[in-house]
């Protein structure tokens, strides 16, 4: 055959697939309905485990890498687990018909969780002066609102996400209000504010971006500010999800974010600026990368291409972010140190203990 015949059937091949993994999305949908009727969980570990095993094995008497075989396997049934986790999410919806405001609801995360409320029942309106989300009720200005909505979300940057909470303690909304910030220290002053007024106020930060369809795997943290009643509803959002909840003071929320976002962050971005300023092309060192190379530059990118207004204030609002960006410049120095003057034992030292303390970490999880 030609090369033009054998690519027609290549293509072929491709739309079957495609028609296969449609039949295997419709099924997941079928599954999801008969997990619910039954309370199962939506994820099965070892069913997934059964799954990946067996494509493995048949693989391998098929000639196709067993490696290949399972990473297909695997975004195939992560693409199960997200329809099963958006049928549930609407089965057991907290809405039923109640109101939502969302303030800041056609930024990324904003649109995030306007649609996240409306899969769960709630009727939302949007408050935006930077643009209309389609299909939604709408208000340039939030303050044009009434704020008796049963659910108001706070989804704008930081600084002005402070304003907006204290000017909604002025008013005194009885539905549970909760802002999505990456920090929580800058915004104590409207939360105090909402909570002296008497308002169910929480604060909820999710760990994940607005590209994020399935929350297996994912983290949830929320913020006890004072009213138990608010922290239950708004973790009851999340009650029907895969995504781990997890509940912590304001402070211990943005000391442990110092490391977690804070830290990652800044060796990222001293990463991408060493490659720029070192005069070596990108192209040329893409030519001669390593797996390691590749995996933190994949990771940089994505960094390098995120909102350098929000980092900026991840690393300058945190009370806390000085001590790890401290940890980062101590530990270069230290490379820096045992590298400069031979000190073998040195940097031995300091791969084992990070060797040990990652370790630790797989312990834990």
């Amino acid at each position: 055959m030609t090369l033009e015949e054998l690519r027609a059937q290549l293509s072929a091949l491709d739309a079957e697939l495609l028609t296969l993994i449609a039949r295997r999305q419709t099924l997941s949908r079928e599954v999801a309905e008969a997990k619910r009727a039954v309370g199962r969980a939506t994820r099965d570990f070892k069913r997934e485990r059964d799954v990946l095993m067996q494509a493995r094995s048949s693989a391998a008497g098929l000639g196709v890498s067993p490696d290949l075989a399972e990473s297909v396997m695997r975004l195939l049934i992560r693409g199960s687990l997200a329809t099963q986790e958006r049928i549930r999410v609407a089965a057991g919806g907290q809405g039923s018909g109640r109101t939502a405001l969302v303030i800041g609801g056609a930024g990324k995360m904003g649109r995030w969780f306007v649609e996240f409320l409306t899969s769960q029942s709630y009727v939302v309106t949007v408050a935006d002066p930077q643009a209309r989300v389609e299909g939604y009720a709408y208000f340039a200005d939030w303050r044009s609102a009434a704020v008796e909505y049963d659910l108001i979300v706070v989804a704008t940057p930081m600084q002005i996400a402070n304003t907006i909470l204290e000017e909604l303690a002025a008013r005194k909304p009885s539905g549970v209000v909760f802002d999505v910030g990456s920090l929580k220290t800058p915004l104590r002053p409207g939360l105090s504010a909402l909570q002296k007024a008497g308002c169910r106020v929480t604060s909820i930060h999710p760990m994940f971006g607005p590209d994020t369809e399935l929350l297996s795997g994912r983290h949830v943290i929320f913020i006890d500010a004072g009213n138990r009643e608010a922290l239950e509803e708004a973790q009851n959002l999340f009650a029907s999800t895969m995504a781990e909840r997890v509940v912590m003071s304001l402070d211990e929320h943005d000391r442990l974010i110092a490391y977690v976002l804070g830290l990652s962050h800044a060796l990222n971005i001293a990463f991408f600026t060493a490659l720029a300023e070192s005069g070596e092309a990108a192209p040329r060192l893409a030519q001669l990368s390593s797996t390691t190379y590749d995996a933190q530059v994949d990771v940089a990118t994505k960094v390098a291409n995120e909102n350098p207004e929000m980092y900026f204030e991840i690393q300058n609002l945190n009370e806390y972010g000085r001590e790890s960006l401290l940890a980062l410049r101590q530990s270069v120095e230290r490379i820096w140190e045992s590298v400069s003057s031979g000190n073998n034992a040195e940097f031995v030292a300091l791969m084992q203990r990070g060797r040990e303390y990652l370790a630790g970490r797989v312990r834990e999880t």
